[in-house]
């Protein structure tokens, strides 16, 4: 494995070290001879045998010993290196009567030496013995020693000992302190999820993690630029190559991240992230400093979001977003050429009763059985998407309008074919919208939204037409949606501008004429059209959904109106009013909260307020309608079922409503005459089955005297219509009230 810039370091000391030590023998070595040169007799052999080992000592010192320091052998070998030079010195000075001085200087080079190279142990033995060594050589001096002396330099040897055993003890410390770092540093990149490299300019890898072998699988150990370079995708090599190079070149500190992706050894591709760090001018590194992050599962993710932004999760078919990107391409492509583009917008016909009737999971079977029929009668160049829902879209090319309702054809056929669902066989139809334009009208071609919208439109009116067709878009379908938006738009302003009005019908006693209620039915005061009737914008209000904030407007005023009334008029406290609650409204979820708010505010009295609801409203949804009838009923206020006798209303549903008053519609009261009973034995049956269920009943639209007659013959007890008055202003009501309170003062 690369050594580390702390190993090298210390590979490099002891190199130095060893060298150092070498070359001060060699240097003593040549002293000596010298001094047997000069001053022994008859010594050239000696000489030449000093020579011989000085030469050898230098040969030692040229030995690569960067190479060896870290080998097994190596302390064993300068131990006895040491214990020779010793041997010598000692052997040199026992002859030399006159050369003991230089035994303690020789004595502390080895021992330095053995301080900055060999364990505790050995300082201490060579110290051991080089005192020895004196001593015996004071001893057997011909010439005694001064025993000061002799003392003095034996102190001087110890306190060199010990000054070198606290040398190699501090720097076994140190080492082990180092190797601890060194350690903790290689633990935490080993769990790191980062592989870390330091190579050289030259490409020589000069550290590697342990973190390597989780993130390539390849062993630290040989890793080199050269295998970096082999398992890099060649999709990337180029690039990879081109950013270390600006790493290299960027100078000191420069930073550059790139993404490349790397063959592990077990042959799997991986995505990574390259952080490179210039240090190749920073000690102890010189190096550029790598960190490579496996990124797969990121980019895997990164790679499922978008294919889940741009593609249907069930048919993984392009979705809208993805489909629009397909329009603004196909327009692109076809720009010069005037080619034309075909949107066909497939939606199916009574998807929401196979959910309902044989659960979403069929529904889901429906939908991609259908994507791959679709796909089926397309060309390869065609693109087919799910818009949503039970929604698709065909987008073509090149195509004339006789080919294009072809296809739209052979796409209802396809569709119609039966399809097991579960234990059914169910039989599914589409209606098909198609829009088309040349992608050279206009400066840039047409609108993808634009062209979405006139297929949309198309596929509405082929709905409108019976479902199970195509139609093909028409600027009339447009126009028609303009008026439709202006419509509505025109109706949220009436509403923010208070233009409707409130107009009330009155409901008589039918024996007396006596008045006991009123209906409140609202108006359109417009401002350039004069007072327009309900028919005129209740539709669009319930299509639009408008109807639930200006149901909620009528309600208020109405009981705002009866609270004023009952304060002028001692008799309005006997008097009702009826008030209609549409369909949308009645199914708004904040209905019952919206009327007791109002109730509350207003202060009237719960049981002078009458919500008239449809009948067939009340047979959707059963459940539901009686908690809400029950909740409405809880609040004090009377239910009326308005035009009863148009419905499909059994006995034993309506038994279950807890409802006050039936009100007959006027169908059956425009019918009764003298000389035929028909519609008067409907009304009778009416009138029975409401004594049967001790409910009251009112006969709407009475408008001759002689249904007024027939009604009261027919038990029925009260009843509204022109015969008795008109919708009116408040103001009339007012009259009525006031006319009624004069005739209790005469009376």
């Amino acid at each position: 494995m690369p050594e580390s810039a702390i190993e090298q370091h210390e590979i490099d000391y002891r190199a130095r070290q060893i060298r150092l030590g070498t070359w001060v023998a060699v240097g003593v070595i040549l002293i000596g001879a010298v001094r047997v040169q000069l001053d022994w007799h008859g010594g050239p052999l000696v000489v030449a045998g000093m020579l011989l080992a000085g030469v050898s000592q230098a040969g030692l010192a040229l030995l690569p010993w960067r190479r060896y320091v870290n080998a097994a052998w190596l302390p064993r070998t300068l131990f006895w290196w040491w214990m020779a030079n010793l041997l010598l010195l000692l052997a040199f000075c026992a002859y030399d009567a006159e050369a003991l001085t230089v035994y303690p200087a020789g004595v502390m080079i080895i021992l330095a030496s053995t301080a900055a190279l060999a364990e505790l142990r050995s300082v201490i033995t060579f110290g051991a013995l080089s005192v020895i060594g004196y001593t015996c050589l004071v001893v057997s001096r011909d010439h005694p020693v001064s025993g000061t002396l002799a003392a003095l330099t034996v102190a001087l040897m110890v306190g060199v000992t010990w000054f070198c055993a606290q040398t190699a003890s501090n720097r076994r410390r140190l080492d082990r302190a180092r190797r601890r770092a060194e350690g903790k540093v290689e633990a935490l990149l080993e769990a790191s999820s980062d592989a870390v490299l330091a190579i050289r300019d030259n490409g020589g890898v000069t550290y590697a993690s342990p973190s390597v072998r989780t993130v390539t699988g390849y062993d630290p150990a040989f890793m080199t630029s050269e295998l970096l370079m082999d398992i890099t995708h060649p999709d990337y090599l180029a690039t990879s190559t081109k950013w270390w190079q600006a790493v290299i070149d960027g100078g000191t500190g420069y930073t550059a991240r790139a993404e490349s992706r790397l063959r592990r050894a077990d042959g799997a591709w991986i995505w990574v992230e390259v952080i490179g760090t210039n240090r190749t001018s920073e000690a102890p590194l010189y190096a550029a400093v790598i960190s490579i992050r496996d990124i797969t599962h990121r980019k895997e993710l990164e790679e499922e979001l978008t294919r889940q932004a741009f593609a249907d999760a069930l048919t993984g078919m392009p979705n809208r977003a993805l489909f629009r990107d397909r329009i603004e391409h196909a327009i692109a492509r076809n720009r010069r050429c005037g080619g034309r583009i075909t949107l066909l917008l497939v939606d199916l016909d009574d998807f929401k009763l196979v959910n309902d009737s044989l659960g979403h999971t069929a529904g889901d079977q429906l939908i991609a059985t259908t994507a791959l029929r679709l796909h089926q009668q397309l060309r390869a160049a065609d693109t087919l998407a799910r818009l949503g829902g039970d929604e698709f879209a065909v987008l073509v090319e090149d195509v004339s309008e006789v080919e294009a309702m072809d296809l739209a054809e052979r796409l209802l056929a396809a569709i119609r074919r039966p399809l097991r669902l579960g234990n059914r066989d169910v039989v599914c139809s589409a209606s098909i919208g198609v829009a088309t334009a040349k992608a050279g009208d206009g400066e840039d071609g047409p609108d993808p939204g634009e062209l979405l919208r006139n297929a949309d439109l198309a596929m509405y009116a082929a709905k409108a037409a019976g479902r199970d067709r195509y139609a093909l878009f028409d600027p009339a379908m447009y126009a028609g949606i303009l008026r439709e938006a202006e419509d509505r738009a025109e109706l949220e302003h009436a509403l923010a501008r208070d233009e409707f009005v409130v107009h009330y019908q009155p409901i008589v006693d039918l024996p007396t004429s006596r008045l006991i209620g009123v209906e409140a039915l609202v108006r359109w005061q417009h401002p350039e059209r004069g007072l327009l009737g309900p028919m005129t914008f209740i539709p669009l209000a319930e299509s639009t959904g408008l109807i639930v904030p200006l149901g909620r407007w009528v309600l208020r005023q109405a009981c705002e109106q009866l609270a004023a009334w009952r304060d002028e008029f001692p008799a309005a406290a006997a008097i009702r009013v009826n008030v209609n609650l549409s369909a949308r409204q009645f199914q708004h979820e904040g209905l019952v909260e919206e009327v007791a708010g109002i109730l509350a505010e207003t202060g009237v009295d719960p049981h002078q307020i009458v919500l008239e609801i449809t009948e067939s409203l009340l047979m959707q949804d059963t459940d539901t309608t009686i908690e809400t009838l029950d909740r409405l009923k809880a609040l004090g206020v009377r239910l009326a079922i308005d035009d009863f006798g148009t419905g499909y209303s059994s006995l034993s549903y309506l038994k279950r409503f807890p409802v006050d008053i039936l009100k007959i519609d006027r169908s059956f009261v425009d019918g009764i005459n003298a000389e035929q009973g028909g519609d008067a034995t409907l009304a009778e049956a009416v009138v029975q089955l409401g004594r049967a269920l001790q409910l009251q009943t009112v006969a709407e639209g009475i408008e001759t005297a002689e249904q007024w007659s027939t009604l009261q013959d027919l038990g029925c007890e009260f009843g509204q219509g022109y015969l008795f008055a008109r919708p009116g202003a408040a103001e009339s009501i007012s009259e009525i009230l006031s006319d009624a309170r004069e005739h209790e003062t005469a009376s």
